[in-house]
């Protein structure tokens, strides 16, 4: 394992320090399995990667992280069936997430919170798909019966601070040592708003801190996908008409939603083409049985202006 030099940390920072000043010293990890520049620059013609059934060595090594979440494992399990195009891999924080998730050679465990113990999965990817989010967890005694409102708290060592901050600067930072050539973040819808309800759980600010990281990621020199998504549906994918927006106008309307299975197909098709490049925007989608359901993905990324 490459060696690493810490400098004053960002472990350190105090729950409400908003500098960000810590930081990891990495070292230059090799990717010895990455195709040459003459091989990429030909599969990226016309704006999009080469279709049809690509050699493996073609095929680009893409890590998901969060594999074992309920959006997370959908895109790896997407980016499994596409072999052709792909090599999956995930990253997963327990053991028990792995085997959940089937338990293959390809799914690392790693805390998002100490970069040395991610790096094994970083080396030799190509594009890095962030699905990890701080989790927050309902107080016990909860009567719905007695009316008001649940209380919620995030375990120690696991606010938002920890794991939407700093374990995502973790491994924009590792991805970008690597020579990473996309990051795909997944974040939220709400964080133009100091004041929404999201923030208040648990006293964790976890749309600012979200926030603090997607703009760490859009200033970091790394193409970027950046997809704040609305409220997340266990539904099916692949039958609704998908909107894209910005500044959360989206949720001053009725379609604020959308299916896990649209947010993982976005993740995706975001690899493919270079309108979805160093762009932020928002993500729902019309009710079922109304619009066209979205096939033309470049036309999406097409209509986003927003590099945040």
């Amino acid at each position: 394992m490459a060696a690493l030099t810490r400098v004053p940390s960002a472990f350190h920072l105090h729950k409400h320090d908003l500098t960000g000043t810590g930081s990891w010293v990495l070292p230059q990890l090799s990717s010895p399995s990455r195709p040459s520049s003459s091989t990429l620059s030909f599969r990226r013609r016309n704006g999009r990667w080469r279709s049809g059934t690509p050699s493996a060595s073609m095929a680009r090594t893409v890590l998901v992280t969060g594999a074992g979440g309920r959006t997370g494992s959908i895109v790896y399990k997407k980016l499994k069936e596409r072999s052709d195009q792909y090599v999956a891999r995930g990253l997963v924080r327990t053991q028990e997430s792995k085997e959940k998730i089937g338990g293959a050679e390809d799914v690392f465990t790693g805390d998002i919170r100490d970069v040395e113990s991610i790096l094994p999965s970083i080396r030799g990817i190509d594009a890095l798909i962030i699905l990890t989010s701080a989790v927050p967890k309902m107080k016990p005694g909860y009567d719905p019966s007695q009316g008001g409102r649940p209380e919620f708290y995030f375990e120690d060592g696991a606010f938002p601070e920890q794991v939407d901050w700093i374990g995502q600067k973790n491994q924009i930072d590792a991805a970008k040592a690597v020579g990473v050539r996309q990051i795909v973040l997944v974040g939220s819808m709400g964080g133009t708003d100091l004041n929404n309800p999201l923030n208040s759980l648990g006293n964790g600010n976890i749309l600012v801190w979200k926030r603090k990281a997607e703009r760490y990621l859009a200033d970091s020199g790394v193409p970027y996908t950046i997809i704040r998504a609305g409220g997340l549906q266990d539904k099916e994918g692949g039958i609704r008409e998908l909107l894209v927006g910005k500044d959360d106008e989206l949720l001053q309307t009725e379609t604020r939603t959308i299916a896990r299975a649209d947010v993982a197909e976005v993740c995706i098709q975001a690899l493919q083409y270079e309108e979805a490049k160093f762009k932020a925007f928002d993500l729902a989608s019309k009710p079922e049985g109304t619009g066209t359901p979205t096939k033309d993905f470049k036309t999406l990324f097409s209509r986003i202006t927003t590099p945040f």
